[in-house]
């Protein structure tokens, strides 16, 4: 069975090809506005399902990942900063605070879907500005919630972490992904 990820996301790609199963990335074109008094979580999860429904609808025959993050500080959704002077606010915000980070995951084959929202919670430390100033230099996050990469020096900004899963807080849970591949019969370790 062909593998579509329904995601322009460099990053979900970088980490669906961990896996080492063959598959091809499709930018989904959903729109993300949030509906009226919707939860960030709620958000996540029907985003993830979103993208994989119109992937596969118009892919019949194919298994489909849909995948969707959403930060929250205090129950409040955190958007992508999408500049240098935005994501200095935004970190000035996250500084000493716990940040919630749900992870989405929709797979699908057209005709059964299962679904997953997968919790990873960071503390961030108390950052000064200047700390601020030459993570964003060095980093430019800008097209990430929270404008933080975990993967990279964004967890010098950490104080802890908790999640179930570690590769969720990059925006692609593997191992539920994993688990509902199997579910599927596909199975990464048995090509």
């Amino acid at each position: 069975m062909r593998l579509i990820l329904a995601s322009s996301s460099p990053y979900r790609q970088t980490m669906l090809a961990r896996l080492r199963v063959p598959y091809t990335a499709i930018a989904p074109n959903v729109d993300e506005t949030p509906h009226f008094q919707e939860s960030p979580a709620d958000l996540a999860l029907r985003l993830s399902i979103a993208k994989a429904g119109v992937v596969a609808s118009q892919h019949p025959g194919t298994l489909v990942i849909g995948s969707d993050q959403v930060a929250t500080i205090k129950g409040e959704p955190i958007g992508k900063a999408g500049s240098f002077e935005r994501a200095q606010i935004q970190l000035r915000q996250l500084s000493g605070q716990t940040v919630e980070f749900h992870s989405a995951l929709c797979v699908t084959d057209g005709r059964r879907l299962e679904t997953a929202d997968v919790l990873t919670c960071c503390q961030f430390r108390v950052l000064d500005d200047a700390e601020i100033d030459s993570y964003l230099r060095i980093e430019q996050p800008y097209d990430t919630a929270g404008s933080a990469k975990a993967e990279s020096l964004g967890i010098a900004l950490m104080e802890s972490m908790r999640s179930d899963d570690p590769t969720a807080i990059i925006g692609l849970p593997l191992i539920a992904l994993c688990r509902m591949l199997r579910s599927f019969g596909l199975n990464p370790l048995t090509p």
